[in-house]
């Protein structure tokens, strides 16, 4: 087991992401003393896992306490230590709400992308789904067209800001598509994002050019949901 952790620990170091689907991922996630013998060795370096169970990866955080020793005892850290501007942050939560919150409705009700409208009894007791049956891409020019003038602008947006979303694994830029990057669902949190996008102004933003905000009735199951009502991890073979 020392060797499995050291490993996944330095994979972890080295990757920021890696898939639910790994192996010593998922043993990590199903193994109770596995996890404890990880986490204690991510706090001693001041780091903790991102672990959660909608997101189709794990990764690597701060924690709480060693954000101003690490990123200066100033505040000029607080808006973002991955050196995104405000314009960036704001295109970057817009993404989240158009990718993320119709993503997390679908997982909570168990259904899929292309769905054909018949409800499912036994939906409830279907594992968690990830990845493209469930996330949904964007149409990059769309976005662009709706939001780039409230963005710095359509150029910036496009060759810019986009592309350093990409670069730091928020996003994936395939064929004129945005896509859900390894870091879109769980880097940004769910529980304090969700409720203030679709009870806030943004909600009205988003409507406003045409997108249509989630049922908040059906996210708030998900918002809810005890740690210990969560879906469980299969086990592993």
């Amino acid at each position: 087991m020392e060797h499995e952790l050291q490993t996944l620990t330095a994979r972890l170091l080295n990757h920021r992401w890696l898939p639910r689907t790994d192996r010593l991922v998922r043993r990590a996630l199903v193994d109770e003393t596995f996890r404890l013998d990880l986490d204690r060795r991510l706090a001693a370096v001041g780091l903790r896992l991102l672990d959660n169970p909608y997101a189709a990866h794990v990764a690597v955080g701060l924690n709480a306490d060693m954000h101003e020793p690490v990123f200066g005892a100033t505040r000029e850290y607080a808006a973002s230590n991955l050196g995104l501007t405000r314009d960036e942050i704001a295109l970057l939560v817009i993404i989240w709400s158009l990718i993320v919150l119709p993503k997390r409705e679908r997982q909570v009700t168990r259904r899929d992308v292309i769905d054909d409208g018949q409800s499912d009894m036994f939906g409830g007791d279907k594992p968690v789904p990830h990845g493209d049956s469930v996330s949904a891409g964007l149409s990059e020019a769309s976005l662009i067209a709706d939001f780039g003038a409230r963005l710095g602008g359509k150029t910036k947006v496009r060759n810019f800001a986009l592309g350093k979303l990409a670069r730091l694994g928020f996003i994936e830029r395939r064929n004129g598509q945005i896509l859900e990057g390894p870091l879109l669902d769980v880097a940004l949190d769910y529980r304090l994002l969700a409720d203030r996008i679709i009870h806030g102004t943004l909600a009205d933003v988003l409507a406003e050019a045409g997108h249509e905000v989630p049922n908040a009735n059906a996210l708030d199951i998900a918002d809810v949901l005890p740690d210990d009502d969560l879906p469980d991890e299969d086990t592993e073979d």
